[in-house]
C-alpha cells in the first residue's frame, strides 16, 4: 500500500462535506454510477433473454434454464475476479489506476451489450467481469487508505459510501428498467453504459484532489512487511498446496464456463459422463464435487498448521462462509425467478385511484432521494470546484440527465389512460376441462374470416400515454395475457418480425370505442428497487441495534437473517398457491402485495446477515491472512450466486411439473433449516471465536 504522509493527509481533510473529505464524495459518486450501470443492466438481463422473440418489445425467447446458466456464470465470476484485481493493484498499479482501468473496461462492456447481438452480449459480459475485478476491491481500499490517521471516522465513511451503492442501485434499476421496457432494450443497456462513462470521467478529472492516496505501491522487502504486522507468522504454500490451487481453480472455471456453453451452444468442455452413469450424476457435477473435495482438503491442510486460536477462528469463518452460500441461494432469486414471477404471474396493472396513488408514491419515492443526493452534489461543488472543475461539470451533467429522465418517466405514467377498443371476432366452441365454452377468436392475418362465418364486435382494453380519439384505428397485440397498444411504427415492425419467421401476423386491428380512467402498468424492474429502498429505510435501525446492549451474537444474527429470508419465500409460496400448476404465463396473475412483502423480508434478512459477514472476517482473521480469507469469502458468494441462478432457471420446469408454490417452498425450507442449525451452533461458534464479538 502507498505511504500517506501526515501533512498531505491533513491537507486532504481540509475540504470537508458533511464532516468528511470531499474526496470521499468523489468516490461516493463513482461508486453510485458504477452501481447504477451494474444493477441497471442486471435487472434487465433475465427479462430480456426470456422475453418472447415476437412482440411489441421483443427479446430472445431463451428458456429460463439457459438464461439462468449464463447469468449464474456471470454473477459467479464477478466475485472471483476481484481477488486477482486486488493483487494486481497491491503489487503493480495502485488503487486509483486499478479503479480507472476497471471503469474504462466496464464502460466498453455496457456499450457492447447495447448492440443486442449474441457476440456483443458475451463480449459485454466478459468485459464487465474483468472490469469489476479491477474496480470492486480497490475503490474501498482507497477509502481505507484515506482514513489511515483517522480510523475512528472510517465506519461513518463506509456508511456514507454504501448509501452511494444503494442510491446507484435504486436509480439504475428504476431508470434503465423503465427505458428498456417502455422504449427498447438497447436504450436500457445503453443508459447503463452512459452513466458508467460519466462515472469514469468524473473520477479521472478528480485526480488533483487525491494527491498520493491510492498511488502505485512502493516495493517492500519481506522484513518490512513482517514488521508492519505484529502477528505475522509465515505459513508457506507447499508444492502440494500450489498444485491443489491450480487444479481446483481450473475445475471451477471449467464448470462455470461449461454450464452455459453446454446448454446454450451444445459444446461440452467437460465429459458428460465421469465415473458414474450420467443418469445418476452428470460428469460435470462429479468433477465439480471432486474439485470441491480437493479444495476442502487444501483449506483444512493449511488451517491445521496455524496455532490453536488462529486455527479456531478460521474454522469459524469457514462455517460462516458455508451459511453465507445458503443465504445467497434464495436471496439471489431476485435476479432470476423473481423477475420472471413479477413479469408473468404478478398483476402489475393499476387503474383509477389506485393508479393515481401509485404515481404519487412513486414520485415521492423517486424525487425525494434525488433531491437529497443533488444537495450533496451542491455541497461537493462548493468545496471542490476550484480544484476539480471538470469533475464537477461532469457530475452536474449526470444529474441533469437523471432529472430529465425522471421527469419524463413520471409524466409518462401520469398521462397514461386506458381505452376500450372494438374489434371483430368469431365465436368458437371449445372444450375446456370437459366443459364446452364459447371463446372469441380475433380476426387477424393469422386467423382470417372463413366462408360461412360471421363476426361479432368484441371489446379489448389497451393503455397508452398517447392521446387517442374515439373512432381512431389502432393496433393491439396480445402479450402475456394483456393487449399492448401498437402505433403505426410498431405495427409495421411486428408485421416484418412475423414475416421473417414465416408466420402470419396476429396483430388485432380495431377502433377506439371509449376513453376510460387513468391506468399504469408497473414495470417488472420496479419491484427490484424495493430492496435498495428498504435498505435505506431500515439500515439505521439495525445499525443502532448492533451497537446497543441487545446486540445478538454473530450466529444469532445469521440465524435471524436466514429465518426472515425463509419467511419472505413462505409469503411468495402462499401468494403463488393461487396459480394452477402449468398455468400459461400471463393468464393467471396474483396481487403484487406478495412480491412487495417478499422483498421486505428479504431485505431485513440481508441487513441481519450480509454486512455482518465481512465484518467478522476482518475481526477473526489475523491481518496477514485477510487477503486469503476475503478471497474465500468471495468464493462462497460466487458459489451461492451460481447455484441460485441455476435453481432459478428451473422455475418454468417446476411450475409445469408441480407448481410455483412448490418452487418457492424450496427456498423457504433451505434458509429456515439453515437458520435453525446455525442458531444451535451458537455455543460452538462462540468458543471458536475466542472472545471476538
Amino acid at each position: 500500500m502507498a505511504t500517506v504522509d501526515t501533512s498531505q493527509h491533513d491537507e486532504f481533510f481540509k475540504s470537508k462535506v458533511l464532516g468528511h473529505p470531499a474526496g470521499l464524495f468523489v468516490l461516493f459518486f463513482t461508486e453510485m454510477w458504477e452501481r447504477f450501470s451494474f444493477y441497471g443492466m442486471r435487472v434487465l438481463l433475465i427479462n430480456f433473454l426470456t422475453m418472447a422473440v415476437i412482440g411489441s418489445n421483443p427479446g430472445w425467447e431463451w428458456t429460463a434454464e439457459n438464461a439462468g446458466a449464463l447469468f449464474g456464470t456471470y454473477a459467479g465470476l464477478l466475485y472471483l475476479t476481484p481477488i486477482l484485481g486486488g493483487v494486481i493493484a497491491d503489487k503493480f498499479t495502485g488503487y486509483r489506476w486499478a479503479v480507472l482501468i476497471g471503469c474504462v473496461i466496464m464502460t466498453l462492456g455496457h456499450a457492447s451489450m447495447a448492440f443486442e447481438t449474441e457476440f456483443s452480449l458475451y463480449m459485454g459480459l466478459a468485459l464487465l467481469v474483468i472490469g469489476t475485478g479491477f474496480f470492486k476491491p480497490n475503490i474501498t481500499s482507497i477509502i481505507s487508505e484515506m482514513y489511515t490517521y483517522l480510523p475512528e471516522k472510517k465506519d461513518g465513511a463506509y456508511t456514507i459510501f454504501y448509501m452511494g451503492v444503494n442510491a446507484g442501485a435504486f436509480f439504475g434499476m428504476m431508470l434503465c428498467g423503465y427505458l428498456a421496457e417502455r422504449v427498447g432494450w438497447s436504450w436500457g443497456f445503453g443508459l447503463a453504459g452512459v452513466f458508467m462513462l460519466f462515472g469514469t470521467l468524473q473520477f479521472l478529472l478528480a485526480k488533483p484532489l487525491f494527491g498520493k492516496i491510492g498511488a502505485a505501491p512502493k516495493r517492500q522487502t519481506k522484513e518490512e512487511k513482517a514488521a508492519e504486522v505484529k502477528d505475522y507468522k509465515e505459513n508457506k504454500f507447499t508444492t502440494l498446496d500450489k498444485a491443489l490451487i491450480v487444479v481446483t481453480s481450473i475445475i471451477g472455471l471449467l464448470y462455470l464456463i461449461n454450464d452455459p456453453v453446454s446448454k446454450i451452444g451444445g459444446l461440452n468442455l467437460l465429459p458428460e459422463e465421469f465415473i458414474f452413469s450420467k443418469d445418476t450424476l452428470s460428469g460435470p457435477l462429479v468433477i465439480t464435487l471432486i474439485g470441491m473435495a480437493l479444495f476442502l482438503f487444501l483449506v483444512i491442510g493449511r488451517i491445521v498448521r496455524y496455532e490453536k486460536v488462529v486455527r479456531d477462528r478460521m474454522i469459524a469463518v469457514i462455517i460462516f462462509a458455508f451459511f453465507t452460500v445458503l443465504f445467497f441461494i434464495p436471496f439471489e432469486q431476485a435476479a432470476t425467478s423473481m423477475v420472471i414471477f413479477a413479469r408473468d404471474y404478478t398483476d402489475r396493472v393499476l387503474t383509477g385511484n389506485a393508479a393515481l396513488i401509485f404515481n404519487i408514491v412513486n414520485t415521492l419515492l423517486t424525487v425525494i432521494p434525488l433531491m437529497i443526493i443533488t444537495w450533496v452534489l451542491y455541497l461537493l461543488k462548493k468545496q471542490s470546484f476550484s480544484k476539480i472543475p471538470g469533475s464537477n461539470v461532469v457530475l452536474a451533467l449526470c444529474f441533469a440527465l437523471v432529472w430529465g429522465i425522471v421527469i419524463w418517466m413520471l409524466a409518462q405514467d401520469f398521462s397514461t389512460k386506458s381505452y376500450d377498443v372494438q374489434y371483430q371476432a368469431v365465436a368458437v366452441e371449445q372444450v375446456v376441462d370437459g366443459k364446452k365454452q364459447v371463446v372469441y377468436e380475433p380476426i387477424t392475418e393469422a386467423r382470417p374470416l372463413k366462408p360461412g362465418e360471421t363476426t361479432e364486435t368484441q371489446i379489448l382494453s389497451i393503455s397508452s400515454n398517447n392521446e387517442l380519439a374515439i373512432g381512431q384505428p389502432v393496433g393491439a397485440h396480445l402479450e402475456l395475457g394483456k393487449y399492448q397498444y401498437l402505433d403505426e411504427e410498431k405495427q409495421s415492425k411486428l408485421a416484418s418480425d412475423y414475416a421473417a419467421k414465416g408466420l402470419k401476423s396476429q396483430v388485432v386491428v380495431g377502433k377506439v370505442a371509449e376513453v376510460k380512467e387513468n391506468e399504469v402498468e408497473i414495470t417488472v424492474s420496479w419491484f427490484s428497487i424495493l430492496n435498495s429502498f428498504f435498505i435505506i429505510a431500515f439500515a439505521s435501525f439495525f445499525s443502532r441495534w448492533w451497537e446497543s446492549k441487545y446486540n445478538p451474537s454473530a450466529a444469532q444474527k445469521y440465524g435471524l437473517g436466514l429465518f426472515v429470508m425463509g419467511i419472505g419465500f413462505a409469503v411468495l409460496a402462499y401468494g403463488s398457491s393461487f396459480i394452477p400448476q402449468g398455468a400459461e404465463a400471463g393468464v393467471v396473475r396474483v396481487s403484487m402485495i406478495w412480491l412487495i412483502l417478499a422483498y421486505l423480508f428479504h431485505t431485513i434478512g440481508e441487513l441481519c446477515l450480509s454486512p455482518v459477514g465481512l465484518s467478522y472476517v476482518s475481526k477473526l482473521v489475523p491481518a496477514r491472512m485477510i487477503a486469503l480469507m476475503f478471497g474465500m469469502w468471495y468464493l462462497a458468494i460466487a458459489i451461492g450466486n451460481k447455484i441460485a441462478a441455476s435453481l432459478g432457471g428451473m422455475v418454468t420446469q417446476i411450475q409445469e411439473e408441480y407448481s410455483l408454490s412448490t418452487f418457492f417452498l424450496i427456498f423457504t425450507i433451505i434458509p429456515v433449516v439453515a437458520g435453525l442449525v446455525i442458531t444451535l451452533l451458537n455455543p460452538l461458534l462462540k468458543k471458536l471465536m475466542h472472545g471476538v464479538r
